[in-house]
């Protein structure tokens, strides 16, 4: 987001703060359930993964406000923050073929990453969460989402 060089540092607080509230009810789409936020899982991986990762259970969670979504590859199971619902489907998407990828790859190094480059909104929505964290962190931006201080960009550890 670019921001005018005149603006003080408290408009700019509110201008980042409105625009994200703007970006979110523009793009957000209804809050898939459990069910349907495993369906997506499967799309993702027969698109994007050759069909090769199987979750046995994709859900959404409200006790990850440090991360965006982790994975158990030994019990194949994903979890998503809350934190995600409202988010532009972009966004969701990358974050759970992230963990997705985790079930083929547990680390990540290089043969991880290159599965995610099959994605292509993968650095945009990178860029969206690294925004929606650094503004989280800004002091007193009313209406700001995202997690604590100290959050990473990725979805997870």
């Amino acid at each position: 987001m670019l921001i005018p060089a005149r603006m003080s540092s408290a408009e700019e607080h509110r201008w980042v703060a409105q625009m994200i509230d703007r970006l979110a009810a523009q793009e957000s789409r209804r809050t898939l359930g459990d069910e349907a936020l495993a369906e997506r899982a499967h799309l993702l991986s027969r698109a994007y993964l050759g069909g090769r990762a199987r979750p046995e259970q994709v859900r959404w969670v409200t006790n990850q406000n440090t991360r965006w979504g982790s994975c158990t590859p030994s019990e194949r199971t994903i979890r998503l923050s809350h934190r995600l619902q409202g988010m532009p489907e972009y966004v969701l998407e990358y974050v759970l073929l992230h963990e997705l990828a985790h079930l083929l790859v547990p680390d990540h190094g290089p043969r991880f990453w290159a599965l995610l480059e099959a994605y292509p909104r993968t650095e945009r929505a990178r860029g969206y969460l690294e925004g929606v964290a650094a503004a989280a962190r800004l002091p007193h931006v009313p209406g700001a989402r995202g997690g604590g201080a100290g959050e990473e960009p990725a979805p997870c550890e």
